[in-house]
């Protein structure tokens, strides 16, 4: 019997990115353990405003969970202390766990527990190769994850595309590298859509729809520029709809949303429920995700789930998890983007190809699968 770790501090009420990962990850790893001989211990730092109040408490989502250790420090102060301080891992803090044999940090970091081998995913490098992208707070990634890496056993990552990366920006041995893709939220066999859906949109206009962080890297100014270019020169009759929450520097998006001559056909809704976005995955006449630089590129396999044409970029990881289900653009080119648009919208057969050849493209993902690669990279530490 052996003990894994994983850090489990990304969770969040709303869940995207990181936390979305992470809630999946140990979804699906709990039941293995009971015929995989391992055992799965939660580890959780406070949010900041919670240790300053001296909150203890693990979110709702973990109640369900046994085995979970709890960090005394929130990750702000692990942070410098992992910056300047790193000894004191090994002797102060986390001193209420017994050490697992694995320890898994989720989220760029890794401490350097003693006695213990030492797992960190590291999703993409967005924060080296587009430092542009990026908030000050990711900025920071970079010296941290370079630190980590001195003492890390095992780097997983999430796409070949992203592993490619890591070997030449991070110059980290392939056979250090573990690749475990991802999977989409649905299942096309027990969706459930609501019926009457309270949400502010008439879904007797078809529209193109969009979903993610409102954020520079996921390119939506190109999005609308297509769109426009699309009203204007093909009168297309579509809407277009924007979900997700705003990110870093969403300023000029919206601004370009505002200046648009077609500004009342473009819609953005914030954080919406799994039901609602899926709801609007499958009524969507197409799927557009013209961003710059993915590690994965969920709502790709989201939208061909749910039965939803795609057009995405050609770059990073992207084509990796499109495969040939999905017409792929430069994402710099406004007018390629809108051309694939108009050729999905206005020929029924090949979109209906399309919407088959991403349903059978999106079940070989699974989290089952995830979880399963997981455990074998575990596995191979140990061997």
């Amino acid at each position: 019997m052996y003990h894994i770790g994983i850090d489990v501090t990304p969770l969040s009420s709303k869940p995207s990115g990181i936390s979305f990962y992470v809630a999946n990850l140990i979804r699906y790893l709990y039941p293995l353990q009971y015929h995989k001989n391992f055992q799965l211990a939660l580890i959780y730092q406070p949010r900041l405003r919670n240790w300053l109040r001296r909150c203890r408490d693990f979110p709702n989502s973990l109640s369900s969970y046994s085995n979970r250790y709890f960090l005394p420090l929130p990750v702000r102060i692990t942070n410098i202390i992992l910056d300047y301080f790193p000894g004191i891992f090994s002797s102060h803090l986390g001193h209420d766990l017994d050490y697992p044999t694995i320890v898994h940090g989720t989220n760029y970091t890794i401490f350097p527990y003693p006695n213990t081998l030492k797992v960190m995913t590291i999703y993409d490098l967005t924060f080296i190769k587009y430092p542009d992208y990026i908030d000050s707070v990711v900025k920071t990634y970079s010296k941290r994850v370079q630190k980590c890496l001195t003492w890390t056993d095992l780097v997983i990552t999430i796409s070949e595309s992203s592993k490619n990366d890591i070997i030449e920006y991070l110059n980290v041995n392939p056979n250090r590298i573990h690749v475990t893709p991802l999977a989409s939220r649905y299942s096309s066999d027990d969706l459930f859509i609501p019926s009457n859906p309270s949400v502010n949109y008439d879904f007797s206009h078809p529209y193109i729809l969009f979903v993610s962080t409102i954020e520079p890297r996921k390119n939506v100014t190109t999005l609308i520029s297509a769109f426009n270019y699309l009203k204007q020169k093909h009168k297309i009759e579509h809407h277009l709809i924007i979900i997700g929450q705003k990110g870093w520097h969403h300023k000029p998006i919206f601004a370009a949303i505002e200046n648009s001559p077609w500004t009342h056909h473009i819609h953005h809704l914030d954080y919406l429920s799994d039901e609602l976005v899926a709801l609007f995955y499958s009524k969507a006449d197409v799927f557009v995700y013209p961003s710059h630089y993915e590690g994965f590129g969920l709502p790709v396999l989201e939208a061909m789930t749910l039965g939803a044409p795609v057009v995405t970029s050609n770059t990073s990881s992207l084509p990796e998890v499109a495969g040939d289900a999905a017409l792929l653009i430069d994402p710099n080119d406004p007018i390629q983007l809108a051309e694939a648009i108009l050729k999905i919208i206005s020929d029924t057969q090949f979109r209906q190809d399309l919407i088959q050849k991403g349903k059978a493209r999106a079940k070989l993902f699974s989290w089952e699968r995830t979880a399963k690669e997981t455990l074998n990279a575990y596995k191979s530490l140990l061997s």
